[in-house]
């Protein structure tokens, strides 16, 4: 091995406490800090997918033409426009829809708009001026959690995706934000200024997990206790499942757990949570800790068959996050939603208050209501968003909810989902390519998402050499040696499946931000480094 992996097993890296996120940008330094000819840069640590949806985009370019049209027949002085006008957008849509019949994303937009029309109900004129005045963006978004007719259209693609289709799940309430790193930060600040969590409560997170839900708990603001609901479960062969025993849910079942976070499917192994598990969860919730508080980030569950989210399943007890980042390859308009029952035991804690944090409270959300007691509770996240006194700016920019509509009107229109089993096809192809690589069966594990993988070094060598290779790897090697090996040697950049709280020696692999070349270029790589292990303890 070379100089600076030896280095590495030494002593304790300096590494192995900071954010894999973090760690990343070492490994990609030290990638690029040698000559490579014409290597080029694999990095594999990121989540970004390299496709984008087309269509809705022609379709917001198209829209935004036709809006810029509106405002100049308000008012044209040169490069100065007016306001659109609602009076009479309907007859000038349909003008310009049939003028433009060739033009990219006019049939969508087109559908788009009758979709509200026929399926929603919507007024053609007020749903048409939405679309125009939202993409133009000259007004602040109002209402300021999200835009009437724009929630309507993302709430059904909420119900498609995330609830089966279901039509037993209710209705949603939505907040528009910045992604679901924006909806992470402001439901843990608001579950705080609303003492619906106080500092150094105790709360789960499933493991492994998207490292901010790790690290913001520990935060001196917040200093939350961490019980961790971790993902152990094996199959009869000693592989890795990524479910959760009987034992590790059952924990749930202590009412002093006030709040559950968990992604799902999860990151980085990819794996939806099974429905035995579901229906564990769901007994817990009902027979023992009801007023359990659940916040699943559910941004992967399109690329599940027959996904449901717990927001389907206990939409009481749960708040809904999901970005839009991942499947239509939007990571920098940043879109999200987050999604809270109409009935939900939210707003039922905050009515069980003791009565001086309530007072405290109605002083707080006192500037936006003469009635402050009876905000909902996603109505005071909006508020918080904007600490309270800039609630009358708060809310997503109107162009970005527009775009989020359009995107939802796609999904909900292709009817035959070509789509989503393209997007699924392309991490299911690379799955297989990076195994191939490996010269291993790709892992066959029911529920998963094949967004990323994560393979661990000790479970394989257990299963193809047994403990002594495995305590010889141990004792030679720590389980950074091999990402530093792969940046430095071959220019890949992966991350350690550790700093998720998965596995000590398990990899995280991202199926989806390279082309499909590159997976069978890593997994050749990793089993070069794996040969050399193997040789290395043959003649040791």
């Amino acid at each position: 091995m070379n100089q600076v992996i030896e280095k590495q097993h030494q002593t304790k890296s300096p590494y192995e406490d900071i954010s894999p996120f973090e760690f990343k940008d070492k490994l990609i330094s030290l990638a690029q800090g040698h000559k490579r000819g014409t290597r080029t840069l694999l990095d594999a640590g990121r989540g970004n997918p390299n496709w984008i949806s087309t269509t809705p985009r022609e379709a917001f370019f198209a829209l935004g033409q036709f809006a810029v049209q509106e405002s100049r027949r308000v008012w044209d002085e040169g490069n100065l426009g007016g306001q659109p006008n609602l009076n009479g957008i309907v007859q000038r849509f349909k003008a310009y829809v049939d003028s433009n019949t060739s033009t990219p994303g006019v049939r969508l937009l087109d559908d788009v708009v009758e979709y509200g029309i026929g399926i929603c109900g919507f007024d053609a004129e007020e749903w048409i001026y939405e679309l125009v005045d939202g993409i133009i963006g000259d007004n602040y978004p109002m209402p300021d959690r999200m835009l009437v007719h724009t929630e309507r259209v993302v709430h059904n693609f909420m119900i498609q995706e995330m609830c089966g289709n279901g039509s037993t799940c209710g209705r949603f309430n939505l907040f528009a934000v910045e992604g679901a790193t924006a909806a992470m930060c402001y439901i843990f600040d608001s579950l705080l200024e609303n003492y619906l969590l106080s500092r150094g409560d105790t709360i789960a997170i499933m493991v492994p997990i998207f490292v901010p839900y790790l690290e913001i708990p520990h935060l001196h603001r917040y200093q939350f206790k961490v019980v961790e609901i971790r993902a152990v479960g094996t199959d009869e062969n000693g592989n890795h499942t990524w479910q959760y025993p009987h034992s590790e849910i059952e924990k749930l079942a202590d009412p002093s757990i006030k709040a559950l976070f968990l992604v799902n499917p999860s990151n980085p192994p990819s794996v939806a949570i099974q429905p035995e598990s579901i229906q564990q969860l769901i007994h817990i919730v009902k027979q023992h800790n009801p007023s359990l508080m659940i916040i699943s980030d559910d941004v992967y569950g399109t690329f599940v068959d027959n996904y449901r989210s717990l927001m389907a399943d206990l939409p009481f007890n749960t708040i809904g996050v999901y970005s839009f980042s991942k499947y239509f390859g939007v990571t920098g308009w940043r879109l999200g939603v987050i999604a809270i029952h109409e009935d939900n035991v939210f707003d039922k804690l905050l009515k069980q208050l003791p009565s001086e944090n309530k007072e405290i409270l109605k002083l707080r959300y006192a500037s936006i209501s003469p009635h402050p007691e009876t905000i909902p509770f996603i109505d005071r996240m909006v508020a918080d968003s904007r600490q309270v006194a800039l609630n009358h700016t708060a809310g997503l920019s109107t162009p970005q909810q527009i775009q989020m509509a359009l995107f939802s009107g796609f999904a909900l229109l292709n009817k035959e989902s070509t789509y989503k089993q393209l997007t699924k096809s392309i991490c299911q192809r690379r799955m297989k390519l990076l195994y191939d690589g490996l010269r291993l069966p790709p892992p066959n594990l029911p529920y998963d998402a094949d967004y990323y993988t994560e393979f661990d070094l000790e479970e394989w060598a257990n299963l193809y050499y047994g403990s002594p290779f495995t305590d010889f790897l141990k004792r030679n090697y720590e389980p950074l040696d091999i990402l530093f090996h792969l940046a430095e040697n071959s220019s890949i950049v992966l991350l350690s499946g550790r700093g998720f709280h998965g596995p000590k020696w398990s990899i995280r692999v991202s199926l989806a931000n390279l082309d499909d070349d590159a997976y069978a270029h890593i997994g050749g790589e990793l089993a070069k480094i794996l040969e050399q292990y193997v040789a290395e303890w043959r003649n040791s």
